[in-house]
């Protein structure tokens, strides 16, 4: 989108020639001894009686002017920074003349300097009485209507930072959702896991049932891929002998977009050696409780108006069960037509009956998803959807895997990873061989195969949609919400 030059605009740079044309530098390189304004506030707003002035407690603050309210030689204005807002009181009168000059012409939306001394004015407003006035950065795209920010949600995501300089909730979220990856690498720390990274491009894509982003790399002339997952190299680590270790990393599909789903999104995956898929649902319980409390101060959360309560236990749910329960079929006994014309009854699209394991799978994903808004595991899936996953050591037709769900949202995943070496190459040869006709099957991958050749200790292991637990624990119903810059149709 090229950039539309308007009345505003050109006031705004008139302005930006004039503070030249005095000789003041409208971009100065820096602001020393600046003070964060919630820290004054905090330390002098409550002791301060109305009208009382402290003019020893100086400080100097910058941040954007957000507001401004001429009153003659006087005037108000609202400056604000990343840790809050606080009123600013002038009399021009009491200015040098650079510094009148310059605020003169200064304009909403420009970050300014300020030193001064706190005072309460006469209505009981907390302020800093203007002693030096210093323009740090003259804007020329104008402010969003000052009293309600970015109300069209197509600009709020596609220009984040207008949505962030007028909504002090946005930026709430956007630090909320920093301290809930802040409080994961705690957790995982505490427990003796280590942090490591993987690779990014990827000559074989793997861990998941998704279609990758492709690109090329000259100097190899090689195809690579855009990781969709990092669990075939995290498994990697624990053949190496690393016992506990965690990701979290930044993965790409190429599926579509809706309220749950970017292409680009955030995921933590972690592995602990000598476990299994029972003894990480009650490691997951923990974590995501344990987020709940810690950033809402309760494991009992509000979303979208409803409760979601995170107290462990959660409910256990086995994919067959959930079949029973709400498709009111029996996956047990029910042959192949019958799960069929099940799936397309309630609303599948099969033209012939599939894999028995897909079909049940299908039946729980079209019926049962939809009822699961309290904390729940789904347990023990189909055989055929989860290459990477142990057998169930009592029903060799599934797997020992759980997905966490919340708000009818799968928030995450794990298994009992799989390292037996023939069974791993068994279930590989038969997703390469489904590759014709399913485009998210799992490629064969060599390299990876020759790992768990070496041997892999009994592994559980466990992924946590990043995204989707912020959604949650800050109340947000679109994943664009809680993602800086979204993935966004380029318009002309």
């Amino acid at each position: 989108m090229s950039i539309q030059e308007n009345a505003l605009r050109a006031e705004k740079r008139k302005k930006l020639h004039a503070l030249r044309e005095k000789g003041i530098n409208p971009y100065p390189y820096t602001f020393e001894n600046k003070t964060a304004i919630k820290e004054i506030v905090e330390k002098h707003a409550a002791g301060l009686q109305a009208g009382e002035k402290k003019p020893e407690s100086v400080y100097r603050i910058a941040g954007r002017l957000m507001t401004l309210r001429l009153m003659g030689k006087a005037c108000f204005f609202n400056v604000q920074d990343q840790s809050g807002t606080v009123q600013v009181y002038v009399k021009t009168e009491e200015l040098a003349e650079k510094e009148k000059a310059a605020f003169d012409l200064v304009d909403l939306g420009d970050i300014v300097g300020v030193e001064g001394y706190v005072f309460k004015s006469q209505k009981g407003e907390f302020s800093i009485y203007l002693k030096h006035f210093e323009i740090l950065t003259k804007s020329i795209e104008p402010l969003p209507e000052k009293f309600h920010g970015v109300q069209d949600v197509e600009i709020k995501y596609r220009h984040r930072h207008l949505d962030l300089m007028t909504d002090a909730d946005s930026r709430k979220v956007f630090e909320t959702r920093s301290k809930i990856i802040s409080e994961i690498r705690r957790f995982l720390d505490a427990r003796g896991f280590m942090e490591v990274e993987t690779p990014t491009l990827q000559p074989i894509y793997g861990g998941a049932a998704a279609t990758p982003f492709t690109t090329h790399h000259k100097a190899l002339d090689m195809k690579l891929y855009m990781r969709i997952s990092p669990e075939l190299y995290l498994k990697r680590l624990l053949v190496g002998g690393f016992e506990k270790v965690y990701e979290i990393s930044k993965n790409f599909r190429n599926e579509g977009i809706d309220r749950t789903h970017n292409p680009e999104f955030s995921l933590l995956e972690f592995y602990e050696a000598y476990t299994d898929y029972n003894y990480q649902m009650n490691q997951f319980e923990e974590l995501v409780s344990g987020l709940a409390l810690k950033i809402t101060g309760s494991m009992k959360v509000s979303y979208q108006g409803k409760e979601i309560d995170f107290t462990p236990p959660w409910r256990r749910l086995t994919v067959h069960d959930g079949v029973r329960e709400y498709a009111k079929i029996d996956p047990d006994k029910a042959t192949d037509q019958e799960l069929f014309e099940a799936v397309n009854k309630m609303g599948g699209d099969l033209d012939a009956p599939g894999k028995r394991g897909e079909m049940i799978m299908e039946l729980f994903e079209l019926t049962a998803e939809q009822h699961l808004w309290q904390p729940t595991f789904v347990m023990d899936h189909p055989k055929e959807i989860s290459p990477l996953t142990k057998i169930h050591r009592g029903d060799d037709r599934l797997v020992e895997r759980f997905e966490p769900f919340a708000a009818c949202m799968e928030i995450g995943n794990s298994y009992s990873e799989l390292n037996d070496p023939e069974d791993q190459l068994a279930r590989l040869k038969e997703q390469e061989a489904s590759r014709g006709t399913d485009e998210e099957a799992h490629p064969m991958d060599e390299d990876f195969l020759l790992a768990i050749d070496a041997g892999m200790p009994p592994t559980g292991g466990v992924g946590l949609g990043i995204e989707r637990i912020v959604m949650i624990l800050t109340d947000r119903p679109s994943i664009r919400d809680i993602i800086f810059f979204p993935t966004m149709r380029i318009t002309k």
